[in-house]
């Protein structure tokens, strides 16, 4: 598995993730926050190795 592979990963992870916290302590839980901005930096990781 290549780093870009390990990358698709994590960010389907965080999204689930996200959805589920989002779902049960609300969009803007601290926790949903969070995981927004974590998500918000490996897809931006994502896009610049895309180039």
């Amino acid at each position: 598995m290549n780093d870009t592979d390990k990358l698709l990963k994590e960010i389907e992870y965080l999204r689930k993730k996200m959805s589920s916290i989002a779902l049960s302590e609300g969009i803007t839980s601290p926790e949903s926050i969070l995981l927004s901005q974590e998500l918000d930096r490996l897809l931006n990781i994502y896009e610049n190795q895309k180039r």
